[in-house]
């Protein structure tokens, strides 16, 4: 017969949703810490971030403290009585004091095979360095940065033409399929220390992350495309100005044109691509500034640029106006 536990979920975005949804099937979930409702939206209006509105509509309590390093909180959360925390892309790091305010300790849900990639953007850092396979990681939480020890993983690929969106609902799903057999297996697991020489950091994205320099090749630029999709997108600066790049496809094939011109890559190709140091870049679907994302057809055909245009990248120490 599986344990049913008394769990205190720390979850924010909707990557955290899964998770709660499997413990509410399976365990008591006695409380749901998560973070304060934030501007969003055009009018930036006040919005409950995803896991709140899932945990009022199952009738739990909600907690959103803005510092849990405040001296309230390790008590407060104490009190709720719980057997084991369970953490999925809560958005604070955790002082010791609440990491074992549940009996059992804090267990974390991780988008990435760890010792890789530890830090807030796992999946889109994997992404845009080129990684053919990811996965989830459930370890016992430490003050470290994603250091303690694991408990169980999984791995899967990461389809070619994926983006950080796509392969976050997926990971999502396997998240809570991890977690809720770690929480089965508890009592029998042996937590396994992480190899720190290792580890590979994957800290939060920045807007400069999306800044597209032509120089680099085709391949690495299309990750950067996939792992900044949805957010920040990548950024260029063109003839007719700002433009986001959404979705590309590579192709690698020599020619003597400067990175960031506009050409045909071959003399049968339906549109112009954007040079790189091995190939081109061809666009699938961007968006210039102010206007809504459209094909790339649909851009060429509106914008109307010379043969041979230039795209140039963009400094990622200056923001671009």
């Amino acid at each position: 017969m599986t344990t049913r536990f008394r769990v205190l979920f720390y979850g924010t975005p909707a990557f955290a949703l899964p998770t709660l949804e499997a413990l509410l099937g399976q365990h008591d979930v006695v409380a749901v810490v998560t973070q304060p409702d934030r501007p969003a939206h055009r009018g930036q209006r006040l919005t409950p971030p995803p896991v709140k509105a899932r945990a009022m509509a199952a009738g739990l309590q909600v907690l959103q403290p803005p510092r849990l390093r405040d001296p309230e909180w390790p008590e407060r959360l104490r009190a709720l009585g719980a057997d084991v925390a369970v953490v999925a892309a809560f958005g604070q790091i955790l002082p010791k004091a609440v990491l074992d305010a549940a009996r059992r300790g804090s267990i974390n849900v991780h988008g990435s095979l760890l010792p890789r990639y530890r830090g807030a953007a796992p999946i889109q850092w994997a992404i845009m360095r080129g990684e053919s396979v990811t996965g989830i990681t459930t370890f016992q939480m430490d003050e470290g940065m994603d250091t303690g020890p694991t408990l169980l993983s999984a791995s899967t690929a990461i389809g070619p033409e994926e983006t950080a969106g796509d392969l976050t609902v997926r990971l999502a799903t396997l998240g809570a399929d991890v977690l809720i057999e770690t929480l089965a297996r508890l009592d029998a697991l042996t937590p396994t220390p992480q190899r720190h020489e290792d580890a590979t950091r994957a800290p939060r994205l920045k807007r400069t992350d999306g800044y597209l320099d032509w120089s680099r090749s085709a391949r690495e630029l299309v990750n950067v495309v996939r792992g900044c999709n949805p957010w920040p997108g990548t950024l260029t600066r063109g003839p007719a100005g700002p433009l986001v790049i959404w979705r590309a496809i590579a192709l690698v094939s020599a020619h003597t044109h400067a990175p960031g011109t506009l050409e045909r890559p071959t003399a049968e190709a339906d549109y112009p691509a954007i040079a790189t140091s091995d190939g081109w870049l061809c666009p699938v679907e961007v968006q210039p500034e102010n206007r809504r994302a459209m094909s790339w057809s649909d851009y060429l055909r509106g914008a109307r640029l010379a043969p041979r245009a230039l795209f140039a990248g963009l400094d990622p120490s200056r923001p671009a106006s």
